[in-house]
């Protein structure tokens, strides 16, 4: 036998034996979930669902000023698995009383075979609704800043699924856009689409692209590198920088936030969904018992202009106060002039009396929230003087607006304010905002935030929609909690509505009430006036529903169609369903609720709502497990129901 061959044949195999040793997978619990991870000629990953493909292979790495790029010739110097199978209960309950974490995860620590030798963590996680995984970059041989200029990573789609896409178009936004339907090839590299990035596969296959846990680190955007389908991640650039410079710098070492993509055979697996939260660390506050969820009242421009007026804000405490509210938000100029050099959010302004104020509401067992304008926070660190001073007022959290940014920098003010406001015992409502991250998991008194086209909308602008309305539950409340601001109780047709002082919308009442159990809020803002819902059709309702869920099922729908939510609250069960802008009927089966006859209270569009929107029908009956309920829903459309 040849010597030469024998020995080539020996190269052979041990180069195949390498390259196996550099091919790792990781399963969901289920076995339903199997992400492949291959580092080769480069660092690539691809994922399958129930045996076939929901990301191709698929790239990973980065981009650094005056480096190399990171994403090949790595070796693999460590390696660890485990399982984490854990329960744990969320200080505030957006969905459950209980959440479940379970999976299985891979941690791999790479370091470059020739040249600087630099070193990189990859972890992957795999859970049974989606996979996760995140990168960690270590300190330079050199002392200073590292540069991140570009992510690598890319999610490599196959064939041709629906997605709903909304586009930015910018890096700096208020993330208050509308979410279309789109072909995926609609997605250029010109395109600046935020998150979450839902896509329909068709065959029982949903998946939404997200991230979680950001910090330290901007948020990214979807667009591709002008491979169709090929998705990649645009990071949000500091600062005076452009699309192509640098995004974020660091000495130390930097973790990513997770890269999560949720899948599901329905879209109500990713709408139930706690992945964003899992991946959060446990609450870091060590007593967080000062953090109530609820419903506050709200004295918004929605029905006129702002004036600050004693008489005004205490008719609002009124308002709280009589419909069992344990809020009342003071909105802005209540310190004057905002955005202004001048402005001293310390101090009220002259026809107010912030104490008095204060005092009327504890009367009335009402605390008092007040908004801030994001520059008067941050200008000489007013923050730091003011949320110690609030807290001695007894001022229960701030609302803060028009940040419009995601970068490194903002991402990183995010986080002190979110920390001052937890040593002072205030909670934080963000307006102006990025999506959520599942922060409020560790910092549950981050309890809700804007990044949603809600309500306000119809104030000022013809885009909002029933479908617009049905689509944010499939799409941007993946992410988690959203300040929508609903209560809208001026309802009229598509027909009737106009921009207007004091606002109209055009939907149901109903479908104004659904929105209290759809949306996910556990500080639910109600943006209308006291003389517009006090005693009004379906001000019981409001009267009743809660923030807070012990429980979620998804029951039914599809993204612009139509959408049905139940979701529990001690032994109750709520359900809401909303409606497109054509009327239909839908069946839900009260699979979820337990042996044995309860009673149901409905709040349903009346007979005449297409015409009367206003108008509702409220009824109560009997019911058993398994039982189905038709539901006839008008145009722009809703029903809510109370099982107890």
């Amino acid at each position: 036998m040849n010597f030469n061959l024998i020995t080539l044949s020996l190269i052979v195999l041990a180069m195949a034996s390498v390259c196996r040793a550099q091919d790792y997978q990781v399963k969901s619990p289920d076995q339903k979930i199997a992400v492949s991870l291959k580092n080769g000629d480069e660092l690539s990953y691809s994922v399958l669902f129930n045996g076939k493909s929901v990301l191709l292979e698929s790239e990973l790495g980065f981009e650094l000023k005056v480096e190399a790029p990171m994403n090949k010739g790595f070796a693999v110097i460590g390696k660890k698995e485990q399982t984490i199978n854990e329960t744990w209960k969320p200080v505030v309950k957006s969905k459950h009383a209980e959440v479940l974490n379970y999976c299985n995860e891979l941690t791999l620590l790479l370091k470059e075979k020739t040249g600087p030798m630099r070193q990189m963590e990859l972890t992957i996680r795999v859970y049974n609704d989606g996979i996760a995984f995140r990168s960690k970059l270590f300190r330079s041989e050199k002392n200073g800043h590292r540069q991140i200029t570009k992510e690598l990573t890319t999610f490599n789609i196959p064939g041709t699924p629906k997605a709903w896409v909304v586009e930015y178009g910018k890096y700096s936004s208020s993330q208050e856009s509308e979410f279309f339907e789109r072909p995926l090839s609609y997605v250029t590299d010109k395109t600046i689409a935020g998150l979450p990035f839902l896509m329909d596969y068709g065959n029982n296959c949903w998946v939404a692209i997200t991230e979680a846990v950001i910090d330290n680190y901007p948020a990214f955007y979807i667009g591709t590198n002008g491979k169709e389908n090929d998705l990649t991640t645009k990071l949000a650039p500091l600062p005076g920088e452009d699309a192509s410079g640098v995004k974020a710098r660091f000495d130390d070492e930097v973790y990513t936030p997770w890269r999560v993509v949720m899948i599901g055979e329905t879209p109500g697996v990713l709408i139930e969904s706690e992945i964003i939260q899992n991946l959060n660390a446990p609450c870091a506050i060590a007593d967080p018992s000062w953090i109530k969820p609820g419903i506050s009242a709200w004295d918004h421009w929605w029905s006129g202009e702002v004036k600050m007026e004693m008489p005004v804000i205490k008719q609002y405490i009124d308002l709280a106060s009589q419909m069992g509210w344990p809020y009342m938000l003071v909105d802005w100029q209540w310190y004057g002039k905002f955005n202004t050099p001048e402005a001293d959010i310390t101090k009220w302004a002259p026809q107010i009396d912030m104490p008095e104020i204060i005092s009327y509401a504890k009367s009335k067992n009402v605390k008092i929230l007040v908004w801030l304008y994001n520059s008067d926070v941050n200008r000489n660190s007013a923050y730091k003087k003011a949320f110690p001073i609030y807290q001695k007022w007894g001022i229960a959290g701030v609302k803060i607006d028009f940040m419009d940014r995601d970068d490194q920098d903002m991402v990183n003010w995010y986080h002190d304010i979110i920390k001052c406001a937890a040593e002072n015992h205030l909670m934080v409502d963000f307006h102006g905002a990025y999506k959520p991250d599942g922060i409020i998991r560790t910092y549950p008194n981050m309890i809700t935030r804007e990044g949603v086209m809600g309500n306000e909308y119809y104030k000022f602008s013809e885009k909002m929609s029933p479908e617009h309305n049905v689509k944010l539950a499939f799409t941007r409340m993946l992410a988690g909690q959203m300040d929508y601001t609903p209560g809208a109780f001026l309802n009229v047709t598509k027909e009737q509505f106009k921009k207007q002082v004091p606002a109209i919308v055009w939907n149901t009442r109903a479908a104004e009430l659904s929105k209290f159990v759809i949306y996910e809020s556990p500080l639910t803002v109600v943006c209308d006036h006291p003389d517009h819902i006090l005693n009004q059709p379906g001000s019981d309702f409001l009267k009743i529903v809660p923030t807070t869920w012990d429980d979620i099922r998804f029951l039914a729908g599809y993204p612009g169609e139509f959408v049905s939510i139940a979701k529990k609250t001690g032994s109750d069960w709520f359900v809401g369903v909303m409606n497109n802008s054509k009327e239909k009927e839908v069946t839900i089966k009260l699979d979820f609720i337990k042996a044995g006859e309860h009673v149901i209270d409905i709040w349903a569009d009346a007979k005449d709502a297409n015409k009367e929107p206003k108008n509702l029908k409220i009824s109560s009956q009997k019911v058993k497990a398994g039982d189905l309920l038709k539901i006839k829903l008008a145009n722009n459309g809703g029903w809510v129901a109370r099982i107890k």
